[in-house]
């Protein structure tokens, strides 16, 4: 991965209402995409349904109950949102016509495009997504993404697991069929970006009545339609042609394979069995780009990893937590692992964002908690142990059907070498498993985590991961992490409609981060992907493939 610092072409300033006419300018830079050739042509792949690889989806597909990769890349070919951000990261509209805050950036009013509908004839208006929103963002129905809404007013009396179903946002106020506003409990300049995330899609009154049913037969208003869910083994859309939209379809459908291991996805990829595989496993890192039956890509990524320590797990509370965490980090070579294991399609983490994001920063970690020092690794454990003896084996959690295994067992070598201790790998059958043990809370390990956001703005990285109010199951802190400090800054930020000066802030809640550790970043990885000869990809600003332009 290139470790330069890339400069967008970003504006400062109060906010500006988005039209149709204007997008917001470059937030990622850098992400080029794989252009297809002039030489194929719709004649020969409108009738043909591309394949492509994924995992089970850890929960059913609905927009607010999406938490992993999986089901993203699904549902978002099922809906169109308000936003979509193009290769580049550029804020484009797709259902809103103007989004136009106010002068503090704490309201802003949503105007819709006329004529919007659901693929079952329903109608979108402003009160579709007020309701799709409040749903998503009520305790009482359980959606993982409830707390990217916690800047709406309302959200607090929402929080009742056992409250009223249907309660609505009071933040949210139907003006008329196609205009909305959205009244913020305080000012956050990130807004215009945020509901650009998968939670902020609009979802029709029938699936909101019946979430469990609707979540295997989802109703979309997207460019596919579901066609058959076959648990464990494949998921189909097809193209639906009554769509509208701007995201013009140039196939028949996708087949979304279902495997238990990239490794087994590889092997149908290179036997002509698979269209197009969007990860490659880390054993074929050092040789895919050789291989001269398959289009092979590698390029910069908006993909952040790392492990979580949960807060609640025996030995990292308090004090004594925050020395074993910066132990640990220090206990991790990094280099060696980015060179031996993924050769040199990962960059070693210098921070909590990514290469392509506004404020990724090499020199944030200015005490050099993230580099590699077996001493100060033993020094910071025994103090840990002058707290509190350590005892049993430090794990590191993953899903087996995914590519973390070799890595895994790399960092716990590395930290048992390090610091003399106990510590494994921690293996779950599928990301699936993982994914409900993690939101139980039933994990007794640290765990394989990480961040993508949907939205290319610093805020995407840090708030969902870190912020108080997404912890205890509401959000994505799963290791429940909580901090004052961190929250403080991270509400300054949002109240800043300077985005330098915003970065700034969101920078300064980092080296929070870095003294106390919640996660233990690791590198940005490489979009590392390959098709069969003979199938085009773009890849778009997620870095996975833009499903409705694959043509064979």
């Amino acid at each position: 991965m290139d470790n330069q610092r890339l400069h967008g072409s970003i504006t400062t300033g109060l906010l500006k209402p988005i039209t149709a006419a204007l997008s917001i300018v470059a937030l990622l830079a850098g992400c080029g995409s794989v252009e297809a050739k002039d030489t194929v042509t719709e004649a020969t792949s409108a009738d043909k349904v591309v394949s492509v690889n994924v995992t089970e989806p850890s929960n059913g597909l609905l927009p607010s109950d999406t938490s992993d990769m999986s089901g993203w890349k699904i549902v978002s070919q099922l809906y169109d949102g308000l936003v979509t951000f193009d290769a580049e990261g550029n804020e484009t509209l797709v259902e809103a016509k103007s989004i136009t805050p106010n002068d503090d950036a704490s309201e802003y009013t949503i105007v819709l495009k006329p004529n919007l509908t659901f693929s079952n004839g329903e109608k979108i208006t402003a009160d579709t997504y007020a309701k799709s929103w409040s749903f998503a963002a009520n305790a009482a129905n359980g959606q993982v993404g409830a707390s990217i809404f916690e800047d709406i007013q309302g959200y607090d009396d929402l929080q009742d697991a056992e409250g009223s179903k249907a309660a609505q946002l009071s933040g949210l106020t139907v003006v008329d069929d196609t205009t909305l506003k959205v009244k913020l409990k305080a000012s956050n300049s990130a807004f215009l970006y945020k509901i650009g995330d998968i939670a902020f899609l609009p979802m029709p009154s029938e699936v909101i009545k019946n979430p469990k049913e609707y979540g295997q037969k989802p109703i979309g208003n997207g460019p596919y339609k579901l066609k058959a869910y076959k648990s464990g083994e494949e998921i189909i859309l097809e193209k639906d042609d009554s769509y509208k939209g701007p995201r013009k379809v140039k196939n028949a459908g996708i087949d979304f394979k279902v495997y238990q291991s990239l490794d087994a996805a590889y092997s149908d990829l290179l036997a002509g069995n698979l269209d197009v595989l969007d990860s490659i496993p880390t054993s074929a890192l050092k040789t895919y780009q050789n291989e001269k039956n398959i289009t092979a890509v590698s390029k910069p990524g908006p993909s952040f990893s790392a492990f979580t320590i949960s807060q609640n797990l025996k030995h990292f509370q308090g004090e004594e937590g925050r020395y074993r965490r910066q132990a640990i980090a220090h206990a991790i070579d990094r280099e060696n692992i980015a060179d031996a294991i993924f050769s040199g399609t990962v960059t070693p983490a210098t921070d909590f964002l990514a290469p392509v994001i506004k404020g990724y920063d090499t020199d944030l970690d200015a005490d050099d908690v993230l580099t590699y020092d077996e001493a100060k690794a033993k020094e910071l454990w025994a103090k840990a142990d002058a707290i509190s003896p350590w005892s049993g084996t430090f794990r590191i959690a993953y899903s087996a059907d995914g590519t973390d295994k070799e890595w895994v067992e790399a960092a716990a070598n590395s930290i048992r070498n390090a610091l003399g201790i106990d510590a494994e790998s921690y293996p779950f059958a599928t990301s699936k498993e993982l994914r409900s043990a993690i939101q139980e809370r039933t994990i007794d390990a640290a765990f394989k985590s990480g961040m993508q956001s949907d939205y290319p703005h610093p805020e995407g990285y840090l708030v969902q991961a870190y912020d108080s109010s997404a912890a205890d199951g509401k959000g994505l802190n799963n290791g429940d992490y909580k901090s004052d400090e961190f929250d403080a800054l991270i509400d300054q930020a949002a109240a800043e409609t300077d985005l330098d000066k915003a970065v700034s802030l969101y920078q300064q809640s980092e080296r929070v981060l870095l003294k106390d550790m919640p996660v233990i970043p690791l590198w940005y990885t490489n979009v590392t992907a390959a098709s069969a000869k003979g199938v085009e990809v773009n890849y778009n600003y997620m870095g996975v493939p833009e499903y409705n332009t694959i043509v064979k």
